[in-house]
Formats: C-alpha cells, sequence, structure tokens
C-alpha cells in the first residue's frame, strides 16, 4: 500500500511526498484507513514507529476538506496532548510538514516559558492545538481557550502522562471536552488506570496494536556490556573515542545521573549535553537543537525528556543504566534505527542491573547479544539464571562466544566496536 492509495487530499499527498514517504509504517497503514471513516481509536505502539503521521494526516485532511480557510476567526477544532514540551514541539514541527499546502495553522503550548506568546499565537487564531497538560489546563482555567468548536482530539502517550503525575490534570480536560467528537487514544502500555483512562475517553472505537518486539528485532542492533558501576564512566569514553565522527544518545536513570555524566565527560575532554526536567526549557531546546543540528555529538537524556528526541541518522544509543521498566529499554533504543537508517543500541549492565536485563529480554523475547570483553569489565560472574538461551535469528548476534556467554558482533579484536552490519527498514522517522 502507498499513501497515494489512503485517498488522502492532494495538498497532503503532496506534503508527505516531499517528506519522502511513500510506504505507510505499519501503524500508519492500520489507523488511517479507520481515521479517516472518522471512528474512535486506541493505538498501541512504542515511540519510533510513525504515531504522528498517523494521527496527525487524517486530522489534516479532515480540517482541510472542511474548514474555510478564509474565515475571520479560527476556532481550535483539533487538539492534541502529550506529556513532554519536547515532543509537543516535535508533533508540531511535524503536523507544520504535513500540513504546509493545506493553509491550515497550528500553534503548541506548553510550561516553563512565559505565557505570552502562546496566548497571542492563541488569540491569532489556530486550527490545531498541541500541548502539555498543565500548560493547557492553566490557560483553560484563565478563559484563552475553548473546546465549543472542537471536533478532534488526540491523547499521545498516555503510559507517560500516568508516570509523570498529570493524570488527574489529563481527567480534567477530558471532562471539558465536547461529547461528539472524534478521540485518538495512544500508549506504549496499558496498565489498569491507562485501561480506565481510555473508556472515559473513547466511543465506539477501533484497536491497533504494533508489538513492541517487531521494531526491537527489525531495526535495531543490539548489544550488552557488563561492567561495574564505577568503571561505566571509563567505558563510555571508550566507547565515545572509538567513534568520533557518531552523534550518541545516553540515557541516566536519574537527573542527578545525567549531570554526573556530563561532568565525567568534559574531565575526558569530550563535550556533551543533558537533558531533564531540573533544565530550564531554554538550555533544554538549545541541547536539543545543537544535536539535532550536529554541533553537539553526545546527548545525555532521562527517559521522560527524551520523549520528542527525533534526529535523523542517529548513529548510536547508549543505555549507561539499563531501565527497571522493561518497556522502556523499547521506547529508548527505538530513538535510532528511525526512517531508512539502521542503528546500533549498546547498553551497561553492573550486577544491580541483572535483574532488568532478564526482564527485558523476556519481553523482546530474545537475548541482547554480549559484546566482547573489555578492559572494564565486570568480573561478577552470570548466574545460570542471568544466562538467556541462544540469541533468536534476527537478534544481530555472530561471531564465537566470550567468556560472558554472549556472542561478539563482528572481528577478531576482543576490543571492536565497530558498528554491525546495516539493514534497510522503511519505517517512518515518527
Amino acid at each position: 500500500m502507498t499513501f497515494k492509495e489512503l485517498g488522502l487530499a492532494e495538498p497532503i499527498l503532496k506534503a508527505v511526498e516531499a517528506e519522502g514517504y511513500t510506504h505507510p509504517t505499519p501503524i500508519q497503514q492500520q489507523a488511517i484507513p479507520v481515521l479517516l471513516q472518522k471512528k474512535d481509536l486506541l493505538g498501541v505502539a512504542q515511540t519510533g514507529t510513525g504515531k504522528t503521521a498517523a494521527f496527525g494526516i487524517p486530522i489534516l485532511h479532515h480540517l482541510y476538506e472542511s474548514i474555510s480557510l478564509n474565515q475571520k476567526s479560527r476556532k481550535v477544532k483539533a487538539l492534541i496532548v502529550t506529556p513532554t514540551r519536547e515532543l509537543a514541539i516535535q508533533i508540531g514541527e511535524s503536523m507544520t510538514a504535513y500540513g504546509k499546502y493545506t493553509g491550515l495553522r497550528n500553534t503548541v503550548i506548553f510550561g516553563g516559558v512565559k505565557q505570552g506568546k502562546q496566548v497571542n499565537a492563541l488569540k491569532s487564531g489556530v486550527d490545531i492545538l498541541i500541548a502539555t497538560p498543565g500548560r493547557l489546563l492553566d490557560l483553560m482555567n484563565q478563559g484563552y481557550i475553548s473546546f465549543r468548536d472542537l471536533e478532534f482530539v488526540v491523547l499521545d502517550e498516555a503510559d507517560q502522562m500516568l508516570d509523570m503525575g498529570f493524570i488527574h490534570d489529563v481527567k480534567k480536560i477530558i471532562a471539558k471536552l465536547p461529547a461528539k467528537r472524534q478521540s485518538l487514544f495512544f500508549s506504549a502500555t496499558m496498565p489498569q488506570a491507562i485501561v480506565q483512562l481510555s473508556k472515559s475517553m473513547l466511543g465506539d472505537f477501533e484497536r491497533v496494536t504494533i508489538k513492541p518486539e517487531q521494531a526491537t528485532a527489525e531495526k535495531v542492533e543490539q548489544g550488552i556490556y557488563f561492567v561495574s558501576k564505577q568503571n561505566k564512566p571509563k567505558l563510555l569514553v571508550h566507547l565515545l573515542n572509538e567513534r568520533p565522527k557518531d552523534s550518541v544518545l545516553v540515557f541516566s536513570r536519574t537527573k542527578h545521573g545525567a549531570n554526573k555524566i556530563v561532568k565525567k565527560l568534559s574531565q575526558a575532554g569530550i563535550k556533551s549535553a543533558a537533558i531533564h526536567g531540573n533544565k530550564s526549557q531554554t538550555a533544554r531546546q538549545k541541547a536539543l537543537g545543537d544535536f539535532k543540528d550536529g554541533k553537539l555529538r553526545v546527548l545525555i537524556a532521562t527517559d521522560i525528556a527524551a520523549r520528542g528526541i527525533d534526529v535523523d541518522e542517529l548513529s548510536l544509543v547508549v543505555n549507561y543504566d539499563l531501565p527497571n521498566v522493561s518497556e522502556t529499554y523499547v521506547h529508548r533504543i527505538g530513538r535510532t534505527g528511525r526512517a531508512n537508517a539502521s542503528g546500533i543500541a549498546l547498553s551497561f549492565c553492573d550486577k544491580d542491573e541483572r535483574p532488568y536485563l532478564r526482564d527485558i529480554e523476556k519481553l523482546i523475547k530474545q537475548s541482547v547479544p554480549r559484546m566482547p570483553e573489555h578492559q572494564f569489565v565486570d568480573d561478577t560472574p552470570e548466574e545460570k539464571n542471568d544466562r538467556p538461551a541462544r540469541p533468536s535469528k534476527g537478534s544481530g548476534s555472530s561471531g564465537t562466544k566470550n567468556r560472558t556467554g554472549g556472542k561478539n558482533f563482528r572481528g577478531k579484536n576482543n576490543r571492536n566496536t565497530s558498528k554491525p552490519k546495516k539493514r534497510n527498514d522503511s519505517r517512518s522517522r515518527n
């Protein structure tokens, strides 16, 4: 199936082609026809599967077909709620790209900055509003936002809303929405609280599910290093020095940990920056902008701040700390291996993180290939239960066994960290 076969308005097809999209990703192929029929949708999919285009393109199509662009006063017809500032900005950029030939207007509102410019944008009239929950609720309470004319609403990354404590704000927003609307609900996981929230928002809905293991196995070459906690900084410096031209996204479990990594890299002469909730919006946007533009090649991020990072040709993701929630691993490595590029995700695992690794391998139904021995090795032997089953096909491993019980990637040199053979992939970068 191609985008042309979906029956989209010509200006949107023109914009999609300009973005280099020819064939829809699985979630786009399943979701767009449903949404073009104006049915409610529950989408279960992780980041990197093409969700933004999956919900954005049908909304733009409907609005273009129905709205008079010459109207004097534009009202908010579509609302997209998302948990983080970075993700809101990214969605705004995507909606602008997909709708650039339609004449439709969108604006993005989020906290952490003064509200003046955002209020002025709302007063000038917008068709599509992308917002984070806190600032949205604040401007609603001040009377700057009305949902009287709302026709479409999207709740994106719902599980992250829950994790970030936005659940009560989201419920207040849902309570203010008009009864007659098309509702789209997206979440990577479906804990009971999210199931209940979806029921309160959706009417008679269709469901689309994209399984995490598909993205993990097909898009990204993976590897795990067993390393002591105190030697993680040294191993990271070693890897970065071996790949001096690559753009690298490093995940830290905590804000303090992210700042500490930046300091350690600075001591080794490697420039990097951290983005997390304690950083100002200006600092976060500058760091992310420099990273996207290639001015900064190493970015340290916490999981929440990393939502919305969409960088073409991101070479490497490093899990400096293994996540204690298995699904988060899939989100993290989905930052690389986008569009037509293959990617690499390398993880550090100290002895206290071995249980997290077992849970991750259980979720993705394959073992993460063990990387070659290195000078910073964790000498704690793997317990019998820590040794995964033989890697399944498509896991990206090859070579000979090393003493950690896994397999080397390529080459005879134990310290070779060159990237594995690339695979072609036609997935969207959204």
